[in-house]
């Protein structure tokens, strides 16, 4: 008996190829029937991993923000001065989020739009954000660490929000990018 051989299916590998069909039909056209098909399954193969499209839209979009986080986990962690901390901190989601946009725009893009879709997912990304920043921000001595990082994340807004993606390419970025941060530092020592 000859016949093609099942392929080993697991999260990753449904996610990945969930990645790739978003990436060529976007957000709204890409369902689960779609990401079975390119992986060769049936849909109800994969919707034993994930029961609905919300459920697997969610899960890609949580996978997307969480590219960045152990490294950002890493920084505010370290034992460098907790200056030198928050500076490598920033640049590194700026640079992350903007790579993301450089490296892959459609994909990029469909994010964009997932983002608006998956509010629980969002609000866990910036609290997880948040609370690096306030690990760091404490080392600082200020009076409330978590509104102070809260607000240095607010002021960073536009370099590392999606909706701003736009900006990011722009040649005086990184200029602009180094004048803020020099701002904040300065105003929390």
């Amino acid at each position: 008996m000859t016949g093609r051989a099942k392929p080993l299916l697991d999260r990753e590998t449904i996610l990945t190829a969930t990645e790739d069909v978003l990436r060529r039909h976007g957000a709204s056209k890409a369902g689960v029937v779609d990401v079975a098909r390119a992986l060769g399954v049936s849909h109800a193969a994969v919707y034993r991993y994930f029961p609905s499209k919300a459920a697997l839209q969610d899960a890609v979009t949580r996978r997307f923000l969480g590219r960045a986080a152990p490294v950002l986990t890493a920084i505010a962690d370290s034992a460098d001065p907790a200056l030198e901390r928050l500076r490598a901190w920033l640049w590194h989601l700026f640079a992350s989020k903007r790579a993301a946009a450089v490296s892959d725009p459609e994909l990029f893009e469909t994010y964009r739009s997932l983002l608006g879709n998956n509010s629980t997912a969002v609000v866990e990304h910036v609290a997880e954000l948040v609370s690096h920043l306030t690990r760091i921000v404490a080392d600082l001595d200020v009076e409330r660490p978590e509104t102070t990082a809260r607000a240095v994340f607010e002021a960073t807004t536009s370099f590392h929000h999606p909706a701003h993606s736009a900006e990011w390419s722009d040649p005086d970025a990184d200029e602009r990018f180094a004048r803020v941060c020099d701002l904040l530092l300065a105003a929390l020592t």
